[in-house]
């Protein structure tokens, strides 16, 4: 599991900035505002950072649940680490809102994210995350 100062930066693509919409399948419909942050695969075995299938479908703080909020004081919330490289994976592959894949989009709006915007994750606790838009 993550702990305080475990750090990564991505540089996000379009299906990250629109992922409710930039889709490559047709698997639902298209949602508006959909966005996430995602993690590397390689950070994500490094730091331990798991998605439910590691807590048996729960939400666990400090374990695929974390608080968060922004440097610029924009953003603050509950982030889920989500998603599988592979079905039935433990690692996690993105960071949206818990319950809100919504959660990030004004924040993105906000401070004009685009395409190739970098963001640094930093956890300031095992149970805290730190946004910074650089």
């Amino acid at each position: 599991m993550p702990k305080q100062g475990d750090q990564f930066i991505v540089e996000l693509t379009e299906t990250h900035i629109g992922w409710g919409t930039y889709r490559y399948t047709n698997s639902r419909p298209q949602i508006t505002g959909e966005c996430y942050i995602p993690i590397p695969s390689s950070e994500a075995h490094q730091f331990g950072i798991y998605n439910s299938n590691h807590t048996q479908g729960k939400d666990v703080l400090g374990q695929n649940i974390f608080n968060a909020r922004s440097a610029d004081g924009l953003f603050s919330g509950t982030v889920k680490a989500s998603g599988a490289s592979q079905r039935g994976d433990f690692y996690a592959k993105n960071l949206s809102g818990q319950g809100n894949l919504r959660a990030f989009s004004d924040w993105f709006n906000q401070m004009n994210v685009t395409v190739g915007t970098k963001i640094k994750v930093e956890w300031t606790s095992p149970t805290d995350i730190l946004f910074t838009i650089i």
